[in-house]
């Protein structure tokens, strides 16, 4: 292990044990945890940052002390944009937004103004440091507990990040065309939530049919057509959400005025209108899993 793993690790350790206070350089400084995907190995990778408040939404500066390449983290939350904050006193799943353009620009002035230090480590390198918003997630209450609660508490937080994805996409149909700094700060929260999204869902649809459908298929013979229809639907949500993502690639990773072009691109190839078949699809999915699939959950106690 590095030295530099090594002392992270050891501040972590520090974080988790003391409810979010450590010593050393970090003494008195307001810290929290990030925990990425790797974008490569798929693996959770943590970080103890420093961070400021635009509002309640924590602010995240991706400045690798003044390097001229962008940390591990911020390539990680591009790729896969839900994350885990620890902020001491609470830990919550947040989707993280990079700022873009003006936003960006006013984000960065107050953090300077907050920590002279990240001016210092922008006047060291020609990229542009990017802030990111780690924006909270959708809690869906569970109401019950077992298997049944945790399907009602998925498919809660699914049908509220679609509908935030929804907003997101016709507000940037109302601005089709709009180049700038407004389309580029939009076109990234609309990238980051909507693959927050279709990860989820992908995994969830995966963990359905690799796990919980057998199993149930075996306890109750008589359901087997209907998971052969809940089979064929998540394979038409797939698509669609393929062809979500892929259209995202006109929006791009990045932040600044590619960013926005690509933005206002999207839009013209309707993009909006892949967002609205996802939505009466996958509706209709989960109204019909939940009416087949809770009765039998909850007879089984699980």
């Amino acid at each position: 292990m590095s030295s530099f793993n090594e002392f992270n690790e050891n501040v972590i350790a520090e974080f988790r044990a003391n409810a979010g206070k450590v010593g050393g350089p970090f003494a008195g400084a307001e810290l929290l945890l990030l925990t990425t995907t790797g974008a490569r190995s798929g693996t959770p990778h943590t970080v103890p940052l420093g961070f400021l408040r635009d509002g309640g939404t924590p602010l995240v500066v991706a400045s690798a002390a003044g390097a001229d390449r962008h940390p591990a983290w911020y390539h990680n939350l591009l790729a896969r944009p839900l994350v885990q904050v620890e902020t001491g006193t609470e830990e919550y799943e947040a989707v993280a937004v990079p700022a873009a353009g003006a936003w960006r620009d006013e984000l960065f002035a107050r953090v300077v103004h907050a920590e002279p230090g990240y001016g210092e480590y922008q006047e060291r390198t020609a990229r542009v440091i990017p802030v990111v918003a780690l924006q909270r997630t959708h809690e869906a209450p569970e109401e019950e507990g077992g298997i049944a609660g945790k399907l009602l508490s998925v498919h809660g937080w699914l049908r509220a990040q679609l509908a935030h994805v929804r907003e997101l996409a016709a507000d940037g149909a109302r601005e089709a065309g709009a180049r700038g700094d407004g389309a580029a700060s939009l076109g990234l929260q609309l990238r980051q939530h909507c693959l927050a999204f279709c990860h989820t869902l992908e995994f969830h649809h995966r963990s359905e049919d690799a796990g919980l459908f057998p199993h149930l298929a075996q306890q109750h013979p008589q359901m087997r057509e209907f998971f052969r229809r809940v089979d064929a639907e998540h394979r038409v949500i797939a698509r669609l959400q393929e062809e979500l993502v892929r259209a995202l690639d006109a929006i791009g990773p990045g932040s600044g005025s590619a960013a926005g072009e690509g933005f206002s691109d999207g839009f013209s190839e309707g993009f909006s209108e892949r967002v609205e078949r996802m939505s009466r699809e996958l509706e209709g999915h989960l109204d019909r899993e939940e009416a087949q699939l809770l009765p039998v959950l909850r007879a089984l106690g699980a």
